[in-house]
């Protein structure tokens, strides 16, 4: 065989079992949780809508904290022994202003039950998102993040594409991170199961 066709097949081999490496880590089974990372959450893959992370294999969110668009701050510390909802968005994009008012909805029938909802507006502008805001009576608190940085705060999760919902135990868990468009309907029974645990 020729010297230099022998060596593009073990650089070819070479980059097909580097790419099979990566792949398997980057899937991370169905928990979306990196393994590797032994404290803290980082985001590795979406959560199948209406499930959640097996308890034992939860982390911690990270400390996220911003500006809140009414005024004074917010921290996720803040909410501890509570289930939150966050929910990554922007009015420029179409799906989450559509979910928004509905995740308003459900955020109306559930607090009295113990769970919080907080809006994360990134990468929009300050008046845009206070006239959506008002126009459409949300009701729960929004952090204006025009950088996206609570996304990294909270465990690289990937606020590139919208909408995006992390779900937070009452430990400061991530138990979700859902990718894309979320129904009431997705959401009731995960806040049901989170709401019962202790």
């Amino acid at each position: 065989m020729n010297p230099s066709r022998r060596a593009r097949r073990i650089v070819v081999a070479a980059l097909l079992l580097a790419a099979a490496l990566v792949v398997s880590a980057c899937t991370g089974g169905s928990d979306a949780v990196d393994q590797t990372a032994n404290t803290q959450f980082r985001y590795v893959a979406a959560t199948k809508l209406g499930t959640v992370i097996k308890a034992s294999d939860r982390k911690p969110a990270g400390p996220l904290s911003g500006e809140l668009l009414s005024g004074g701050t917010y921290s996720l510390s803040s909410d501890r022994g509570h289930v939150v909802v966050l929910n990554f968005w922007a009015t420029w994009c179409g799906p989450c202003v559509t979910e928004t008012p509905q995740l308003d909805a459900l955020y109306r029938q559930r607090k009295a039950s113990g769970v919080r909802f907080v809006g994360l507006d990134v990468k929009d502008s300050r008046d845009s998102a206070r006239d959506f805001v008002r126009d459409k009576d949300i009701t729960y608190p929004i952090v204006f993040d025009p950088n996206a940085k609570t996304a990294l705060q909270l465990g690289h999760i990937p606020a590139a594409g919208l909408p995006v919902t992390p779900v937070i135990d009452k430990q400061g868990r991530v138990a979700a991170v859902y990718i894309g468009s979320v129904l009431p309907a997705d959401l009731a029974p995960v806040l049901n199961q989170l709401v019962a645990e202790p």
